[in-house]
């Protein structure tokens, strides 16, 4: 069966969710408290509903304990962030993913029992300077405070090369996840396997030993 996500608040960030779940196929319950955005999101998703999230009973009425992920993506306004997210946790929701604003928001949410927390603008701002520093860097992704994986294009001196060659792992501290070729992905590559011309490297490490393969690689 396939997964039910809720998403609460349609600013650019929470109908963004929606419209992507959405297209994937998946269930998705909209939700808002102005009924301009309901109206928008219902072409859609399965469902928009105008709804105070931060009303226990108006979360029960829609039946939002039946669904496997709640996103609370709820914008400048903390207090109802919290209070939403702690009333889906009373309602034993299995998961919940919430959109913070700053790292105090998400310490918060973080203690009061979400189980994901998100800094969309943080992480797109760690993004956008990565792309600024390197132009070699095709794509970057926070997976924690201390690690991330990022897409890098195959630099001059790394064609021709094997990754035995390289030796990333034992100078950078560093995992080569896959190498990319045109559509083809090869999937935990060989030592032996030679960096062609355009290649993409997934890579992935401590933030700090990123950096230095990026500067090394991307001269």
């Amino acid at each position: 069966m396939k997964k039910q996500f809720a998403i609460i608040g349609m600013g650019r960030f929470g109908s963004s969710v929606a419209k992507s779940l959405s297209k994937s196929g998946y269930d998705v319950l909209a939700v808002d408290s102005n009924g301009q955005k309901v109206q928008e999101m219902s072409a859609f998703v399965t469902q928009a509903v105008q709804a105070d999230s931060t009303d226990e009973e108006a979360l029960k009425a829609l039946g939002i304990h039946h669904f496997d992920v709640v996103v609370v993506a709820i914008g400048q306004d903390i207090q109802s962030s919290i209070l939403t997210t702690l009333i889906l946790k009373d309602l034993g929701i299995q998961k919940i993913i919430v959109k913070a604003q700053n790292d105090l928001h998400g310490n918060v949410l973080k203690k009061i029992g979400a189980d994901k927390v998100i800094f969309p603008e943080r992480d797109m701002g760690n993004r956008v300077a990565h792309h600024l520093i390197s132009p070699n860097i095709l794509d970057y992704v926070e997976l924690s405070d201390d690690y991330s994986i990022v897409e890098i294009k195959a630099s001059p001196q790394m064609i021709g090369k094997s990754l035995l060659q390289l030796d990333i792992r034992a100078k950078y501290r560093c995992n080569v996840m896959a190498i990319k070729t045109g559509t083809h992905m090869n999937i935990a590559p060989h030592a032996e396997d030679a960096i062609k011309e355009d290649d993409v490297l997934v890579v992935v490490g401590k933030n700090e030993d990123l950096v230095e393969f990026e500067k090394t690689f991307t001269k």
